[in-house]
């Protein structure tokens, strides 16, 4: 599975996007993936479509729903853009350009 690490509150953390967590991201933000994508690169996003990736992919790499819940309202809700940003974008473009175990640069 593609997946990708990257330090999100206290420690390294995995994020994997599988199909499953695809499908929601779609039915939580109202948007395709690429549509998603796109509006990642274009910086023309939402702040769903941040938190649900990071969510997601916590989801996907093995964390379970409460503790991911609990973890994007810490350290993703209410925090600068900058600091979520290029977490989501590296999570999403993981799976969008199959790259394998990316190390997410801060």
């Amino acid at each position: 599975m593609i997946s990708v690490t990257g330090f999100f509150g206290d420690q390294e953390r995995a994020f994997t996007l599988t199909d499953d967590m695809l499908l929601e991201l779609e039915a939580k933000t109202g948007a395709g993936v690429g549509t998603i994508f796109q509006r990642l690169t274009a910086q023309a996003f939402g702040l769903a479509d941040l938190v649900e990736v990071i969510r997601l992919g916590l989801i996907g790499g093995g964390c379970n729903p409460q503790e991911a819940e609990r973890l994007v309202n810490a350290y993703a809700r209410n925090r600068p853009i900058s600091e979520i940003l290029p977490l989501a974008t590296t999570i999403l473009a993981a799976r969008w350009l199959g790259t394998e175990e990316v190390q997410h640069a801060d």
